[in-house]
């Protein structure tokens, strides 16, 4: 029997609707006023059943979520070849919209589908994006990659983003208030829980199976990286359905958000109505005084949150900017090696630990010395600690750009030449001079010339003589070239030098006869890779490796290398480890004091902001309140893709410092503003709890109509 029309306790078939069921059985539980009749009806309330399918629910979808996210600056980066710069702005744009459509989500919700469903439609076009991602990636199947990426990444940001209002209000509705306050607290711990352990779950393994997996010709296999989120997702959607015949399902009631802005719009648009004390009067006659008056407290409440945006640009920056940084990091602890984009599980970890720390240890300290008493005062210092935790990131980042490859200037061009002959050769050219050393040479500092590089090679041979041959080379500046030489001749490529954009070993492999090489992993056994004479670079796997059972070479983090496979005689094989870029030599582990701060920042910027926001703001506004709080984080992310395209800087570094910079005049005006601010205290009569939530406030539960648990997600 579905619970829309539910039948009435004493058996008859006349419906009754679900706030009537809660008030009815809130009545006679109360009746008497016996404390001890109150207690025998809570055990007449069976813990809901109901909600396991709404947290099993939850755990599907963070999981789909946040695997998703986790893969994915590096997907646009190394699969789809976008420009960190750019790759930036996709990401931070879906973001943007994934807190966003939260808003559109609860006005869906209050206002025409209900919260059941709303979920189960939105979530369908969830799982489309998700698989419709999952498809993309697969090379073989020729979609149009980058065009449908972003029609993907907006149906996933539409998706998690118009069900996120719905979720954790759906199953608070699952209980009767006030008899079952308690076991709704252990439903929202449960909730979190589900939240976390999926995002746990997720960032750990998608880039396991994106790394570890070989697929479709790739040496990665970000479609399956994908499509696990996406059949979870699709897992989600069933697990939900299912629990139908067993939820509690409200009708909708309208949006406050909706009356607030038609409020605002009346009173904006009305202006002939004649002078009155504030602007917000004009919409009275309509609206009514108490909700022009909730409207002006919540006005007052919201110049505080003007400077919020700039904190979630830097703390939303951990996908993308600080993946960027560890890929260009050494995350090898010996047993196992990091892979970059796992260091961002190190924030839920932290979060898990930090919340009891803060609450029962950090808080409570500071109390004692006067410090960081008030909600505001928090806020201002979590500000601080995200512009050190930046300011860390920067000079992180000097120290990394210091082991760069140092790439040709303006007016300047590299060379870099390999000789694989059986022959002893030298050369002569035009443009510089020098000689092979272990069969190897580089002039990373030429002067492009007005005409042609001319390079002479001269072989020379006991057994067959000498002979010469001669490459002629039209050069730009700023570009990089490669000469190889084997016994059939000469042969030249446009180089490239730079780190690869997931941080692994970058090999090209140049053999004298043009035979194959078998490129074995002595640690697994596992055969990586077979090449023929080829110019072109081939990512692997870090460790030693043995090479046609001739020689060993060894392959690290981040190097760039060149194997020379030569054959002197048939019975000599010399293989040459050359290694063009140096490989990562700065410790991913540094990263783990950026992510400690920016976690501490977190607890004291986030969810003490919504402490704030909860407890300022007039009952009727509480869930306006929330709602803008999330989209705080969306504008934080807009700002992002605002600066990022400027592109305003080549480094790293100088682009930590402005965000340093801006967070720190943030910070001040946060304070200015925390300083005017006068705190509402509960005697005000707006603020007093009304009738329908006695019980619940009291106890701190948490707010279920409506949008009140819009901001309920894992860093919120």
């Amino acid at each position: 029997m579905s619970s829309e029309e539910p039948t009435s306790q004493n058996g008859s078939s006349k419906p009754v609707e679900g706030d009537d069921k809660e008030k009815n059985v809130a009545a006679n539980s109360l009746d008497g006023n016996s404390l001890q009749d109150t207690e025998a009806n809570l055990e007449k309330l069976p813990y809901p059943k109901s909600v396991f399918f709404i947290v099993s629910n939850e755990f599907c979808e963070r999981f789909s979520f946040y695997g998703m996210r986790t893969i994915l600056i590096l997907y646009l980066t190394e699969i789809l070849f976008y420009p960190e710069t750019s790759a930036k702005m996709i990401y931070h744009g879906f973001t943007m919209f994934v807190y966003f459509f939260p808003l559109l989500g609860a006005i869906i919700s209050d206002s025409w589908l209900g919260k059941f469903r709303t979920i189960l439609y939105i979530s369908i076009i969830y799982a489309i994006g998700s698989i419709l991602l999952s498809l993309t990636a697969i090379d073989s199947l020729k979609i149009p990659q980058k065009a449908f990426t972003i029609i993907s990444l907006l149906l996933i940001a539409m998706g998690t983003g118009g069900i996120k209002p719905c979720v954790s209000a759906f199953g608070g509705d699952q209980f009767i208030l006030p008899q079952q306050d308690l076991q709704l607290v252990m439903f929202f711990s449960f909730f979190y829980f589900s939240i976390n352990a999926g995002s746990l779950l997720s960032t750990f393994i998608t880039p396991l199976l994106r790394n570890n997996v070989e697929c479709f010709g790739n040496d990665s296999c970000y479609p399956l990286a994908f499509a696990i989120p996406g059949i979870l997702m699709v897992i989600s959607i069933f697990v939900f359905a299912s629990g139908k015949p067993m939820y509690r399902i409200k009708k909708p009631k309208g949006n406050v958000f909706v009356n607030v802005v038609s409020c605002m719009w009346y009173a904006a648009t009305h202006k002939k109505s004649g002078p009155v004390d504030h602007w917000l009067d004009r919409a009275e006659p309509k609206y009514g005084a108490k909700l022009v008056s909730d409207i002006k407290s919540l006005l007052k409440v919201l110049v505080i949150y003007i400077p919020i945006p700039v904190f979630w640009a830097l703390y939303d920056q951990q996908g993308s900017g600080w993946t960027f940084q560890a890929v260009r990091m050494n995350g090898n602890i010996g047993f196992y090696t990091i892979l970059p984009d796992q260091m961002q599980v190190v924030n839920p970890l932290l979060i898990l630990a930090f919340i009891p720390l803060f609450t029962y240890g950090v808080y409570p300290v500071l109390a004692k010395c006067n410090l960081l008493t008030t909600p505001l005062q928090r806020l201002v210092c979590g500000g601080f600690l995200a512009a050190i935790a930046f300011g860390i990131s920067a000079l992180v980042s000097l120290a990394l750009e210091r082991t760069y490859p140092t790439l040709p200037s303006s007016g300047e061009a590299q060379i870099r030449m390999y000789d694989t002959t059986e022959y002893n050769c030298t050369f002569t050219s035009n443009a510089f001079n020098g000689s092979f050393k272990n069969r190897y040479f580089e002039n990373t500092t030429i002067k492009v010339p007005d005409g042609e590089i001319n390079i002479t090679f001269n072989f020379i041979s006991e057994s067959n003589g000498s002979y010469k041959h001669e490459v002629s080379l039209n050069i730009a500046e700023a570009k990089t070239y490669g000469i190889y030489l084997d016994n059939e001749g000469a042969y030249n490529y446009t180089d490239n030098i730079e780190k690869s954009s997931d941080g692994y070993p970058l090999v090209r492999t140049l053999v004298s006869n043009g035979s194959k090489v078998t490129y074995t992993h002595t640690h697994s056994g596992k055969t990586f890779s077979v090449l023929e004479r080829d110019d072109s670079l081939n990512r692997m796997e870090t460790g030693s490796y043995d090479v046609n059972g001739k020689g060993q070479v060894e392959f690290k983090l981040g190097g760039t290398y060149t194997v020379l496979v030569t054959n002197v005689t048939p019975k000599k094989v010399t293989v040459y480890n050359i290694i063009v870029t140096d490989p990562n030599s700065i410790h991913m582990l540094w990263l783990l004091i950026q992510y400690v701060i920016i976690t501490a920042a977190e607890i004291m910027f986030s969810i003490t902001g919504l402490e704030f926001a909860y407890s300022q703001a007039p009952i009727s506004m509480k869930s306006v309140l929330q709602a803008c709080w999330l989209l705080t984080t969306a504008f934080g992310n807009l700002l992002i893709v605002v600066i990022e395209s400027f592109d305003l800087f080549e480094l790293q570094s100088n682009d930590f410092f402005l965000y340093t910079g801006l967070m720190v005049v943030d910070v001040f005006l946060l304070m200015w503003l925390t300083i005017r601010y006068k705190y509402v205290t509960d005697e005000d009569s707006s603020f007093a709890q009304e009738d329908e939530d006695v019980g619940l406030e009291d106890k701190k539960v948490p707010p279920v109509e409506g949008v009140d648990n819009l901001g309920f997600d894992k860093h919120n």
